[in-house]
């Protein structure tokens, strides 16, 4: 007989809806536009490190592309209303990355993003950090914030260079961690040590945000020339748990085309799926604002909120009961 208990408790599921009202109640103090955008697309995501789940379309053929794909974020569509100018927005839902299963990870799982027109990544920093401790405000918590350059953490923390250090030293760095090398980047050994050397040191109620990183890991952010050029992009951690990613968001489309088809080379070489370039975001790119845009992820807040070490803990029904 399968297990039809939820997974997490009753005191979790409230925790959740005061949570969503606070959400709520932020950004409409601020005049945020809440939306809703498309959860199947006829484009996917190519990030090489990102799986898409994708189903078929059984329907009229004039209804569009029949193998639609299920949304790893509403980053596409929400900058496409801004491009349309409905200004600063954010979206409160569901998405879903294939083969993220595990403590941290459910293949369904709840993402808030939002965007803020003449905004750069250093400024929504702030406002990021606001929106945690409005959370943690929740359960009687705060947390200080630290701003850190992503070169000066590695130096401080590894006492290297993230920028000039060689491939060698990277993997010397990692020390014990075993990890199957076949294949792995230059940027891969600089994640594994954000993870497994980095994160791990950093104070639980203390709230960290790490900006300007390599221009190999600008995915959708501007790239600021420079020596070196830095990606316009932050992440923002408490205690050692990634809760963010956020950028100074890419207007040129022929660049972005570019690192979408580099992804897709990426994905070739590893045999990997080749989702179709959102061809409607780069006809959007032209007309969008200046802005920031950041991703946060909620059931990753909400364990550190209730103190689980588990995704399943906060969640009504993980993966395995769904």
């Amino acid at each position: 007989m399968p297990d039809w208990q939820p997974t997490a408790d009753v005191a979790a599921l409230r925790l959740r809806a005061a949570f969503n009202r606070m959400a709520r109640e932020f950004f409409q103090q601020r005049q945020v536009l809440e939306v809703e955008t498309p959860i199947l697309s006829a484009a996917g995501n190519t990030e090489p490190n990102i799986d898409s789940f994708h189903t078929e379309f059984s329907g009229h053929v004039d209804a569009g592309a029949r193998r639609r794909w299920l949304r790893t974020s509403p980053e596409y569509s929400l900058k496409r209303l801004l491009a349309a100018g409905v200004g600063d927005c954010y979206e409160l839902g569901r998405v879903f990355r294939n083969g993220e299963a595990g403590g941290r990870h459910n293949p369904e799982f709840t993402l808030l993003e939002w965007y803020r027109v003449g905004w750069d990544h250093r400024r929504l920093i702030g406002e990021t950090a606001e929106f945690v401790n409005a959370a943690l405000a929740l359960v009687g918590r705060r947390a200080t914030l630290r701003v850190v350059g992503y070169r000066a953490l590695y130096l401080e923390t590894l006492g290297l260079d993230p920028f000039e250090a060689d491939g060698s030293h990277l993997q010397e760095t990692l020390g014990d961690v075993q990890v199957n090398s076949e294949g792995l980047s230059r940027d891969d050994w600089l994640d594994l040590l954000l993870t497994h050397r980095i994160q791990p040191t950093f104070p639980a109620d203390a709230l960290i945000a790490v900006h300007d990183w390599p221009a190999t890991q600008a995915a959708l952010a501007r790239i600021r020339p420079g020596d070196p050029p830095l990606a316009e992009r932050f992440e923002l951690y408490l205690g050692p748990i990634e809760l963010a990613n956020g950028y100074h968001e890419l207007g040129d489309a022929t660049e972005q085309r570019e690192r979408f088809e580099n992804d897709l080379h990426r994905r070739r070489v590893r045999g990997a799926a080749l989702p179709p370039i959102d061809e409607a975001l780069l006809a959007a790119l032209p007309a969008l604002p200046d802005c920031a845009g950041v991703a946060l992820g909620v059931d990753r807040l909400l364990m550190v909120l209730r103190g689980n070490p588990r995704i399943d803990a906060v969640l009504a029904f993980d993966f395995a009961r769904a």
